[in-house]
């Protein structure tokens, strides 16, 4: 019953952020945040009935991790938003977190007994970090794509309801910046702590695990980008387009990896 009331607030966020989109009211928009942030708690409050019905840190489950990625990425916004003001952002995370949602409302909510080797303290702290980091990188998917719409307006001189509605090229760069220098530091202490808990575990810090190499593709996929944004001055489209690519990775590095490449990580049903 929390879930859905908890899935239906989110909606509701979701719904009131498209009319501001529409609309531009300032009233409408902080009824937007104000529900965001109560669905954020109760979906906190969730994750804690979730931990005490499961007697574990409930993220070994395909229900739960979506749930917490959801719950961590609207996290990283409000504490995004406490600081930065881009405009009409909420707008694209909260329909990118109502998706994550709903991959979650149809997935099966069993718990199940915890396998042997995950039966370890480094379960909160390895899966936490890694889950946190995909929140803030799907913040900087949400800049990438909204980069490539308002780029794709003005090469068209199309000026639409987007081009009116989206910040400047120059604001949407310095965002997909800041979710990549938050997001990557903690992706790299994400895979840092999962190898001391395979060496722990599995007796290695290291498998080549189908989910581990995919997390290391991520890993140089993000960190190739930061390093062309240093180096090289990279910006604009091709760094949106990075961003949206580096996005997928972790997708697939989520799900995709349990579902076609099983391996040592295969525990999420």
């Amino acid at each position: 019953m929390l879930f859905t009331a908890t899935y239906i607030i989110y909606s509701v966020a979701v719904i009131l952020y498209l009319v501001y989109f529409s609309s531009q009211n300032k009233q409408v928009r902080l009824a937007a945040r104000r529900i965001l942030t109560s669905a954020g708690l109760c979906h906190l409050g969730l994750l804690i009935l979730r931990y005490v019905e499961a007697g574990h840190t409930p993220l070994t489950t395909h229900h739960d991790t979506v749930s917490f990625f959801a719950l961590s990425m609207t996290g990283a916004f409000l504490a995004f938003r406490w600081r930065y003001k881009v405009k009409n952002f909420g707008t694209f995370v909260s329909v990118v977190i109502l998706a994550l949602m709903t991959v979650a409302l149809f997935s099966s909510r069993n718990l199940y007994p915890l396998p042997p080797a995950l039966q370890s303290s480094w379960l909160l702290v390895h899966a936490s970090i890694a889950i946190l980091a995909n929140g803030f990188l799907a913040l900087g998917f949400c800049g990438g794509v909204m980069y490539l719409i308002q780029d794709h307006e003005l090469k068209k001189k199309r000026f639409t309801l987007f081009y009116h509605r989206l910040p400047s090229l120059e604001s949407l760069d310095q965002l997909t910046q800041h979710c990549l220098s938050i997001g990557l530091p903690l992706l790299t202490l994400g895979i840092i702590t999962g190898s001391l808990w395979a060496k722990q575990a599995w007796g290695s810090y290291w498998h080549w695990d189908p989910k581990e190499t995919w997390s290391l593709i991520t890993w140089f996929l993000y960190a190739g980008l930061l390093h062309q944004r240093l180096a090289i001055g990279w910006r604009g489209k091709r760094s949106a387009i990075m961003s949206v690519i580096g996005f997928l990775a972790v997708l697939f590095t989520l799900w995709g990896v349990n579902f076609l490449l099983p391996g040592v990580h295969t525990y999420v049903r």
